[in-house]
């Protein structure tokens, strides 16, 4: 599948590239390491809860700053609330999709985007720091593409097994060791879960190993 003509005016010419200085509240997801990163930054106002300019930072490839780039858009102007349903599948369809090997870009945009909320709910009083336990990390999960597919490893019932207990995450996969994104999607997982200060350890298991 080729880029669309959108994907690649969002890549050449982004909307809303840069930092605010006086940002309300900001929020970096992925990792050069791993090829990807984004930072957004958030101005709301703080009687209606409307984004009024909204900022973003790439490190990556086309398909992560043209999603970074059109999330941004959706964004502006909306309140929070609102801000919070936007989906990494509706970023897909406004940019024309994408290849099933960068779904994850959107997933990453938009997993920036709800975690600036985040902060600045937790920052501003409006929601209460969550409890880190197993449906932390299945939610993190969530969040993880196949690249094969572009469809995540708990819809696709490819985690046999989740456990957390005292800081030790034990996650089972259900993949072999011939399919080529193990690895890739073992990396990822580490990558979600290791920002958490309550993750000690990271066992990933798979069925021939």
């Amino acid at each position: 599948m080729q880029y669309s003509q959108t994907v690649l005016d969002h890549f050449m010419h982004p909307h809303n590239v840069g930092k605010l200085d006086n940002a309300d509240a900001e929020a970096t997801e992925g990792s050069p390491a791993c090829g990807d990163q984004v930072t957004m930054f958030l101005k709301v106002n703080p009687e209606t809860k409307v984004i009024e300019d909204i900022k973003f930072l790439s490190y990556g490839c086309a398909s992560n700053i043209a999603t970074a780039s059109i999330i941004t858009d959706l964004a502006k102007g909306k309140t929070l609330d609102e801000a919070k349903q936007i989906t990494w599948q509706q970023a897909m369809e406004e940019l024309g999709g994408l290849p099933p090997i960068k779904v994850h870009c959107a997933v990453l945009a938009v997993d920036t985007l709800q975690s600036a909320i985040s902060n600045y709910e937790i920052a501003h009083g409006l929601k209460e720091v969550p409890n880190f336990g197993k449906d932390t990390i299945i939610e993190e999960l969530k969040k993880i593409i196949y690249p094969k597919v572009g469809e995540d490893i708990i819809n696709l019932k490819m985690v046999k097994y989740v456990g957390y207990n005292d800081g030790e995450v034990i996650i089972d996969l259900n993949m072999m060791s011939f399919d080529q994104w193990r690895d890739n999607i073992a990396e990822e997982i580490r990558e979600h879960l290791s920002k958490y200060p309550e993750v000690k350890n990271i066992q990933i298991n798979f069925p021939d190993s």
